[in-house]
């Protein structure tokens, strides 16, 4: 190949370069700006923040703890869903648990999934006055699971129990396990740094209500760990709470809550759902009470 040809090929790729940098680089950017400065997209494109007196206090697609300096909910607000992500609502660290429904085991390290849905079901039900016991949970708020630790059949299930061992309950914890005895054998509770894999791990359901009280919304964090929405239901049993610290009927909190709620998406996509920073700053502004 001789220069001139490799020079116009060089020259070609260049201009393409250049074309396609102006275009791609410089020209979709700023039509698509231009597209989110219009009128009813402004809001949306910059975010969803909502201002009061001109001074910015959330995004309305980004969920925030409403506590005080030491973690704990502040009652005259409606709490938003469990966050995963980094140390709470970090877009920065955006993300799940990444814990499935067999995480019933806790570690040294770390609690399991079943445990950490088991103490903040107990958790919200304490702060709300409600039910707040479920399926697979302990009275004190652990996950209700055995290993049965014996001879097994060829499905490896244990066929003639000779020790019982309530593993997320170490005696440290507790003064006697969640149940006295399964198949006939004593439960113990767990010694502490022992390993009780050898047996057959056994989730017990209890005589939990099928239908918890407490919602799913309000024990599980979403999968962006950024949720700014809550159920119907989750925001339902925090309205004496907070009409409580309002001092205001709960039927008039019952009525910002509805004012604050959304339907489906189109009617079909997604659940009905409450943003709850906009609800807490609908609070704020008509029933100041102990807020703000």
């Amino acid at each position: 190949m001789n220069t001139s040809v490799l020079v116009r090929q060089h020259w070609a790729a260049l201009r393409a370069l250049l074309v396609f940098t102006v275009i791609l680089g410089i020209g979709y950017p700023l039509f698509v700006w231009l597209v989110g400065q219009c009128p009813g997209l402004r809001q949306q494109a910059e975010g969803s923040i909502i201002r009061i007196d001109g001074k910015p206090v959330g995004s309305a697609l980004i969920g925030q703890s409403f506590t005080d300096a030491a973690g704990r909910p502040l009652p005259q607000y409606f709490q938003s869903r469990p966050s995963a992500a980094g140390a709470g609502y970090d877009p920065l660290s955006s993300g799940a648990s990444n814990l499935g429904p067999e995480d019933v085991v806790d570690t040294p390290t770390r609690p399991s999934l079943l445990t950490v849905v088991c103490s903040h079901s107990k958790a919200v039900g304490d702060q709300e006055a409600v039910d707040g016991s479920r399926p697979f949970c302990t009275a004190g708020g652990v996950g209700a699971v055995l290993s049965v630790i014996g001879p097994r059949d060829a499905r490896g299930n244990v066929i003639a129990p000779t020790r019982v061992v309530s593993v997320n309950e170490p005696c440290t914890t507790v003064a006697r396990p969640f149940m006295g005895s399964y198949a006939g054998v004593p439960v113990q509770c767990a010694q502490p740094g022992q390993d009780y894999s050898t047996g057959q791990i056994v989730p017990v359901r209890g005589v939990a209500p099928g239908d918890p009280r407490v919602p799913a919304d309000a024990v599980t964090a979403s999968g962006s760990g950024l949720d700014p929405d809550i159920s119907p239901a989750y925001a339902e049993i925090q309205i004496a709470r907070v009409a409580a610290a309002r001092r205001v009927a709960p039927d008039r909190i019952r009525d910002l809550v509805r004012a604050n709620s959304s339907g489906r998406d189109l009617g079909i996509f997604g659940e009905p759902r409450v943003n709850v920073l906009r609800l807490n700053l609908a609070l704020d502004q008509t029933y100041p009470g102990t807020g703000g």
